[in-house]
């Protein structure tokens, strides 16, 4: 009895360990005045992120990124995507089939003639793509379709 006892008491501490790191993230919100994000972005940063633009399919530093790690949003550091959430979709931008919960909002874009629900981060409002609904059917069939400038890889400490 005092065997299963010790059994269950590790599995639940390695349990609760494991959810607490994939607790949501966002912090407080960042408001910062167009002229203040344009001294802390590069012009492509700044034109995808606060313009709403995207980068040309295929040229993304991370489009054929999958080292273990984390996706944060470049503008502010929120912490968006896990790379075990990035999968190949060949459609020449970063795909991940979800955000960590909290991390991002969602926004109807009816522009272009075409109705598109965009991807931004919740904590800075910066724009990071699109979110689609062709993605792995196995998981969750969400494609978020991610500007690599929109955002930055950090690597996994090994």
């Amino acid at each position: 009895m005092k065997n299963c006892l010790i059994l269950f008491t590790l599995i639940f501490s390695i349990v609760s360990c494991q959810g607490q790191e994939k607790k949501k993230t966002t912090t407080a919100k960042i408001h910062k005045t167009e002229a203040e994000w344009k001294k802390i972005l590069t012009p492509e940063e700044y034109q995808v992120l606060r313009q709403k633009g995207t980068e040309r399919a295929f040229t993304g530093k991370y489009v054929n990124t999958f080292e273990k790690g984390k996706y944060v949003c470049a503008a502010c550091g929120n912490v968006l995507f896990y790379s075990d959430a990035k999968f190949h979709s060949d459609c020449g931008w970063p795909s991940f089939d979800k955000a960590i919960k909290g991390s991002v909002t969602y926004v109807t874009d009816n522009t272009f003639g075409m109705s598109r629900t965009e991807v931004n981060c919740a904590r800075c409002g910066g724009h990071l793509g699109h979110v689609f609904d062709d993605g792995p059917k196995e998981t969750t069939g969400q494609r978020f379709c991610t500007n690599s400038v929109s955002v930055k890889f950090i690597p996994e400490k090994k």
